[in-house]
């Protein structure tokens, strides 16, 4: 049970630096013959805002992913569990294995729907993105 306590602490981490992940990144803007350069600062706060919208927030998206992930690893666990004579101990481990995968599956992609939401924003608003 303690590593069970262990891959809990350890998922939590991950949801909570998934959290701060997008807060950090910003697209390389090349202001050079940008006929918009005097917009970039306002336009890259509004993108942020509006990319954040639209891929529904890292931290969010990695909850769901990981409370999916532990409820599909929990009934897989159980099952595989019950033939080896410890349903309980499968559904405990599956759904452990289940909530770090899904978690991550869903962070991961909430991640690059933010990146390229933010990329094409930028873009819309006549300013060249270095990707």
């Amino acid at each position: 049970m303690k590593k069970l306590a262990n891959v809990g602490v350890f998922i939590g981490s991950v949801l909570l630096t998934a959290c701060a992940s997008q807060g950090g990144w910003t697209p390389t803007v090349d202001s050079y013959n940008d006929p918009n350069a005097a917009h970039i600062n306002q336009d890259m706060a509004e993108c942020k805002q509006l990319a954040s919208q639209a891929s529904g927030g890292t931290g969010t998206q990695t909850a769901v992913g990981a409370g999916t992930g532990a409820l599909l690893g929990a009934a897989g666990g159980a099952v595989i569990g019950a033939f080896a004579g410890n349903p309980g101990m499968g559904a405990a481990i599956g759904a452990s294995t289940g909530a770090l995968g899904g978690g991550a599956y869903k962070g991961l992609s909430s991640e690059d729907q933010y990146k390229n939401a933010f990329n094409n924003c930028m873009s819309g608003r006549g300013h060249k993105v270095v990707r």
